[in-house]
């Protein structure tokens, strides 16, 4: 069984309540790791860590902080494959999505803000007779990140290289349900020569370790992607304490084909945003609006499409769908199916749990079968 640990000041750590939290495998169903459930003394901890190491990392020239981010980026891309394997493992994703899209992105997130930082330029203004105004921008302080499940490493590093460029320290939680990648990239900023304390991930539940993060007064800043509720909450606690918010929340993101499109292409686009990481994105199409000439058409032709999906074991290359990232996805899944049951909805598609073979038989997932002998009529 892994046990994970925190990064804090450089070293890997047990959570100081050694307490720890299951860690389920989605396509499985069964519990594959143990991760640390932190508390506010955990936090505290890598707090003290990052004020220790603000000064000299502030003060490191922006080209030899970037040195370091571009070393991190180069570990990511030699260890893609068992970073896209954990992260396949870890949240039900298929595996080729991890290996083309999640740990390359990773990886470039790094290496762009550790070469942009390098090139920062800003206005002057020129107050004839009298002065010429310019921007000299800081490093703002500590940063909090917190990341979500649905791409573990690609946002938790996007919220972190650029703080980590501009000369701020961070403290980060991922996600308590997708928290190996995260593990891995600790091990990756130790092997990479990362000074003590300047990056800390910090895992466990938001209301344990998520809250003192956002509450802790040394924290200047907090960047968040998640649910709405959530964030209203985030935002609650934080306005008052004066710190800087970025907040990317949930949405409601129509796909909108119009009677005279490339309807191979509108096809191709909308099952990839509808279906992409089972749908489990940032910019899945859930609506789909459609002029009427174009109506029957697109529906039977996106209907083939998805009919060609392929499910199966996430860890298999040939996979299209993977698992939902829990059963609590997959029961919130299933309650909008029955709700749209109850509405007088027509379900073309799916629509029941799903049945698969090997490593994964005896878990059942929510997405449309493939065609290979799945049942796709309406329920």
């Amino acid at each position: 069984m892994l046990q994970l640990q925190n990064y804090i000041n450089g070293q890997l750590v047990a959570p100081t309540t050694s307490a720890y939290l299951p860690n389920i495998e989605p396509a499985t169903g069964q519990v594959y790791a143990e991760i640390p459930d932190s508390s506010v003394a955990d936090v505290a901890l890598a707090v003290a860590a990052a004020e220790a190491a603000l000064p000299a990392w502030r003060a490191l020239p922006a080209e030899e902080r970037g040195r370091l981010l571009v070393r991190i980026a180069e570990l990511l891309e030699r260890d893609l494959e068992p970073l896209a394997q954990a992260e396949s493992r870890d949240n039900g994703k298929p595996i080729s999505l991890a290996r083309t899209v999640d740990i390359p992105r990773a990886a470039s997130n790094f290496a762009f803000f550790g070469t942009a930082a390098q090139h920062f330029a800003s206005e002057t203004h020129f107050q004839e007779g009298v002065a010429l105004n310019y921007t000299v921008r800081h490093p703002l302080g500590i940063v909090g990140c917190i990341s979500p499940w649905n791409l573990p490493l690609y946002l938790f590093t996007w919220k972190i290289a650029p703080a980590l460029a501009a000369g701020c320290c961070v403290v980060a939680k991922p996600s308590e349900i997708t928290p190996y990648t995260a593990f891995l990239l600790s091990e990756l900023c130790i092997e990479a020569g990362l000074p003590a304390g300047v990056l800390n991930i910090v895992h466990g539940t938001g209301p344990n370790a998520g809250q003192a993060i956002v509450e802790h007064p040394a924290i200047k800043a907090i960047s968040f992607t998640g649910g709405t509720a959530t964030g209203a909450h985030i935002a609650r606690t934080a306005a008052p304490l004066f710190k800087k918010l970025s907040l990317e929340l949930g949405g409601k993101n129509p796909n909108i084909i119009f009677a005279d499109c490339n309807l191979a292409e509108a096809v191709r686009t909308s099952l990839r945003s509808s279906f992409s990481n089972q749908g489990q994105i940032c910019l899945c199409g859930s609506r789909i609006f459609i002029e009427r000439p174009l109506y029957e058409q697109f529906k039977t032709e996106f209907l083939a499409g998805v009919a060609s999906l392929c499910i199966g074991d996430p860890q298999e290359t040939g996979t299209q769908q993977g698992a939902l990232v829990s059963e609590a996805h997959l029961q919130k899944v299933l309650g909008y199916i029955a709700l749209a049951h109850e509405e007088g909805g027509t379900l073309l598609a799916g629509g029941q749990r799903v049945e698969v073979e090997g490593r994964c038989a005896g878990v059942t997932s929510c997405s449309p079968r493939c065609s290979k002998g799945c049942d796709l009529t309406a329920a």
